[in-house]
């Protein structure tokens, strides 16, 4: 069963940076064909991709939202996927989860992901 622990949440203000990780375990998708991302959520409204990368780390997808503020990497070596937030702002704040997914033939998909961490909170203020 794949285990995703998420830490690096807090509480920052405005314009201030914030850097989350989440250590994957238990992954048994074949030649590293799987996708780590990031999404975020408040009680009443859907979850939000917000940063996704492929395995190898070649390719990275970010919603319009977060572009130019917020980067993904990985580290494969550690298994551990983190998310880089920037200049961060209120509208910044929610519950932020980490998520894997198969890896398609046209990249990450956000409804492709399937195994969800626990979420570690992020207050802008």
């Amino acid at each position: 069963h794949v285990q995703l622990v998420e830490s690096g949440g807090g509480s920052v203000q405005a314009g201030g940076s914030l850097r989350l990780s989440c250590e994957a375990s238990r992954l048994k998708y074949p030649d590293r064909s799987y996708c780590m991302g990031w999404f975020r959520q408040v009680p009443g409204r859907e979850r939000e991709g917000v940063a996704a990368i492929s395995a190898r780390g070649v390719s990275t997808y970010y919603s319009d939202s977060v572009k130019g503020r917020f980067t993904i990497s990985v580290d494969n070596a550690k298994n551990t996927v983190y998310l880089q937030m920037n200049s961060l702002k209120p509208e910044d704040t929610d519950m932020y989860y980490c998520a894997t997914g198969h890896l398609y033939v046209n990249g990450c998909l956000w409804i492709g992901f399937r195994y969800w961490g626990q979420g570690t909170q992020v207050t802008v203020s």
